[in-house]
């Protein structure tokens, strides 16, 4: 079948980016139809409208949940590309029945993950974010510094997947230990002792979390697992806001137990709790850290064509599932 005639609607449910170019030109230029809904992440429910409405052959979705009604309302429905790893915003299990293939973007941030990761290592080290407060608030005290050699800590990977191996070889530039906790270790893992996830916490003074945010893994990190951490370490998340206990976290700081904890993502975000941003050892940003002009081009680009790809016919590069009725070497349904 050619581009030109190739049928189908393709709705792409919020974007975190000032435009809509990347994903029209790839869905375009196939001879399909984008149809966009607003750029901030809409509703369940609103998203369940637009399917609705436009009853679209192809999903493309950022933050905006795609609800198992969303993907029961329309039955030309064939794939749901998600913009990132993560998946925890699409109905997965229904599409799967529905015979609807769910795709992500796997890789394309791995580098700027995980320097955003080492970054807020560093930034806790040097106290970076600390001081430039101090300073900006008219303080101006070097001989109260109380800063710290990375190369003397022990670092704690949670997660050994394309991420961690990354974050984990930046580390092992500074001459640090590293531990790593997997559910699936590798066999080879030269300059890193793949450990349980108690003795990692106990053993770490950083613990950085690499993993996604599933059923099993719900605050993988609450009070109890803070518990086990050496008092006055750091605690890194760059994954998924739901793995960490914030109120925990709170009281861990509260304590002194916790001496900081970097955060680029939230359970409650965009709201952040203000006694979480009260705190002088957090070190917070607004999920960001898939972020840089390479990757996000490269993310629009890539998704958009898993939805050209599925709908000409052919399977996903990178499906996450495996839908009933789908024919795996076409892509097709039976």
């Amino acid at each position: 079948m050619t581009p030109s005639s190739r049928p189908g609607t393709v709705l792409l449910t919020d974007y975190a980016w000032p435009d809509d170019t990347v994903e029209r030109s790839v869905i375009e230029g196939a001879g399909l139809t984008l149809v966009t809904g607003p750029a901030e992440p809409a509703s369940a429910e609103a998203v369940e409208e637009l399917v609705a409405k436009y009853r679209p052959a192809g999903i493309l979705t950022c933050w905006a949940p795609v609800s198992a009604d969303a993907i029961g309302t329309s039955p030309d429905l064939r794939i749901v590309a998600r913009l990132g790893v993560g998946l925890d915003n699409i109905a997965v299990g229904t599409a799967t029945e529905r015979g609807v293939w769910v795709t992500n973007v796997p890789d394309y941030c791995v580098e700027e993950v995980a320097d955003h990761a080492v970054g807020m290592v560093l930034a806790w080290t040097r106290g970076l974010a600390a001081y430039d407060r101090e300073v900006r608030a008219g303080r101006w005290d070097p001989a109260g510094a109380r800063l710290r050699r990375l190369s003397t800590l022990t670092c704690g990977v949670v997660g050994y997947g394309r991420i961690g191996r990354a974050t984990a070889r930046r580390l092992g530039a500074f001459g640090c230990r590293i531990l790593a906790h997997d559910p699936h270790p590798p066999k080879d893992t030269p300059g890193v002792e793949m450990v349980g996830l108690e003795d990692l916490l106990r053993r770490s003074d950083v613990v950085i979390l690499h993993v996604p945010l599933t059923p099993g893994t719900h605050h993988i990190i609450g009070a109890e697992q803070l518990a086990l951490m050496p008092r006055g370490g750091l605690l890194v998340n760059v994954s998924r806001g739901g793995l960490v206990d914030t109120d925990a976290v709170i009281k861990a700081l509260d304590s002194g137990h916790l001496h900081g904890a970097a955060l680029d993502v939230l359970e409650t975000e965009p709201h952040v709790p203000a006694q979480l941003s009260a705190q002088p050892g957090a070190i917070l940003t607004p999920h960001v850290a898939f972020s840089s002009d390479a990757s996000v081009t490269e993310l629009r680009r890539r998704a958009a064509e898993e939805v050209v790809r599925v709908l000409a016919g052919e399977p996903p590069a990178h499906a996450c599932n495996s839908p009933r009725g789908a024919d795996a070497a076409s892509g097709a349904r039976r």
